[in-house]
């Protein structure tokens, strides 16, 4: 990526970054140490009581002053470095959400007669987890504030 691309990308990662609560990093590049796509000035822009996941940390991260195996917190962010997520998570989470999501879509997104997608709008778990509809928001909680 040419310097013009890259300092463009960073002002837009930068201006999302400050108006968000929680950010994963996940960058690598085989062979390389992980790109840093966040600096201590973005960190500092985020509000205290956000947090940064750190997925790259343990190939020196992507975060500026994540640090690995621990929880560092600049100004009420925290920063989270833990090694090795995946190992941390139970082995049975894979298969609890993929059983989760095999179960809402044969509850109520198939005609299992007819073998095929059959949205019940008005369904009440289709109300409450539908969030637009023909190009339009339909879900309260995100309707646009008057």
């Amino acid at each position: 990526m040419s310097k013009e691309y890259q300092a463009k990308q960073a002002a837009l990662v930068a201006d999302h970054i400050q108006k968000q609560d929680i950010v994963i990093t996940t960058a690598l590049i085989p062979g390389r140490p992980a790109p840093r796509l966040v600096s201590r000035e973005m960190v500092a822009s985020m509000r205290p009581g956000s947090v940064l996941i750190d997925l790259a940390v343990e190939r020196g991260g992507n975060v500026e002053g994540a640090m690995l195996g621990k929880v560092v917190e600049t100004n009420g962010v925290k920063i989270v470095g833990h090694a090795n997520v995946p190992g941390r998570l139970a082995a049975s989470a894979s298969a609890l959400y993929a059983r989760n999501l095999l179960t809402f879509v044969d509850t109520v997104l198939v005609d299992k007669k007819e073998k095929k997608i059959a949205i019940n709008w008005d369904d009440e778990i289709i109300k409450g987890t539908a969030l637009t509809r023909d190009g339009a928001i339909v879900h309260p909680n995100f309707q646009p504030k008057s």
